[in-house]
């Protein structure tokens, strides 16, 4: 009868991928299943969770930041939250070595995941929260330092998540680190000016002063087309001689380039149509309100700043006033650009609510019109 019994426990076998396992580590692996058969449970319940927390908060500061940052993101959240908790879970059990590597994978998922909805929030809360703050605080706004913040802010989240991964899987990163950084030094003696140029073209690449195709005028004063830029040096097609003048990135970093190219502003023209005859006054006013709100915004041509008013008659005959604002926004790159505009749609909204706020009534509508400077060649 033993005999028997114990033929048959030798024929019940574990999976293959459990094989290595202690009987500890079996029951710590059927703990992390059910353990993620809840958190998928409970992540069916995440959304209304988020949703009843800013109900609790009475800090309308909170409640703006949960609805204009964190609710348009919820289902990615609640499955990061979920793949957080499964790896969690498993990176402190003794996996067998089929499982190991996916762990390893499920981690990088992780990390991607993280990174890739870190970024999207540092975006949101730099578009609908910073900007509206930088805005409000009565100060001169540089918006390539704005854009230097958001680029801070997404390194520093991937150099967290770089972290984080190394930290949890005994990853030796200041060994690895110094390893690199000793070899780092012998290569550096032993090519320094090819690593120079190499250094260099990384701050050609990250500042872009200019790009494939722009004209340029050389610190000679001769004008060209950028036709490529390489890690140790930049090809330019002169104009008139049509020869090829090869400058090294190490020499374009140090000198003053002007860009032809980018000489381009966007006409941002807004109408304002009041339901009845303004006096000298309310004209001042609103006049003020208009040049205030855009006067803390660099990038902004104020002395080509417009402000216009004319009667005009509706198809009821009654008159009304028509006032126009023509706003210059100048720019060296579409991200600048882009920034500047979006500044300028939150001064947008604030003269709106200071006209709002006077208990006057009238009818808001944008144009926007993109211009290029001709350039002279």
């Amino acid at each position: 009868m033993s005999d028997l019994s114990q033929g048959r426990a030798r024929a019940v076998k574990l999976p293959w991928f459990l094989g290595d396992l202690s009987p500890l580590g079996q029951w710590s692996l059927g703990g992390v299943m059910l353990a993620t058969l809840g958190l998928g449970l409970w992540a069916l319940q995440v959304p209304q969770w988020l949703r009843s927390l800013p109900q609790h908060w009475q800090s309308p500061k909170i409640q703006t930041l949960y609805q204009t940052i964190l609710a348009p993101h919820q289902r990615e959240l609640q499955w990061a939250l979920v793949t957080i908790a499964i790896d969690s879970l498993l990176i402190p059990l003794p996996l067998t070595p089929p499982l190991h590597p996916l762990e390893v994978v499920l981690a990088i998922v992780v990390a991607v995941q993280v990174s890739v909805l870190g970024v999207k929030l540092v975006n949101q809360w730099f578009d609908s929260y910073w900007l509206t703050a930088s805005l409000a605080e009565d100060k001169r706004i540089n918006s390539e330092l704005l854009l230097l913040g958001r680029f801070l802010a997404q390194l520093s989240l991937g150099l967290g998540v770089i972290l984080a991964f190394a930290q949890t899987h005994a990853i030796n990163l200041v060994g690895l680190v110094a390893s690199v950084g000793i070899g780092g030094v012998a290569l550096a003696f032993a090519s320094q000016k090819i690593v120079e140029q190499i250094l260099w073209s990384v701050v050609i690449y990250i500042d872009r002063p200019f790009e494939v195709g722009d004209y340029i005028h050389l610190p000679d004063r001769s004008l060209g087309k950028v036709e490529a830029v390489g890690w140790r040096s930049t090809k330019v097609r002169l104009s008139g001689k049509n020869t090829l003048a090869i400058v090294p990135n190490s020499h374009l970093a140090q000198v003053n380039i002007e860009n032809l190219s980018r000489a381009q502003r966007v006409i941002l023209m807004i109408d304002l149509s009041f339901f009845t005859t303004l006096m000298d006054e309310e004209k001042a006013l609103i006049r003020q309100l208009i040049v205030e709100g855009t006067s803390d915004i660099l990038g902004i041509d104020h002395q080509l700043t417009q402000i216009t008013f004319q009667e005009a008659t509706d198809p009821n005959a009654a008159v009304k006033m028509q006032v126009q604002a023509i706003f210059f926004v100048l720019g060296s790159a579409e991200t600048s650009m882009e920034l500047r505009r979006s500044l300028l749609v939150i001064a947008q909204e604030n003269i709106i609510q200071r006209l709002q706020a006077y208990n006057i009534d009238f009818q808001f509508q944008e144009k926007t019109i993109n211009i290029t400077q001709p350039m002279n060649i």
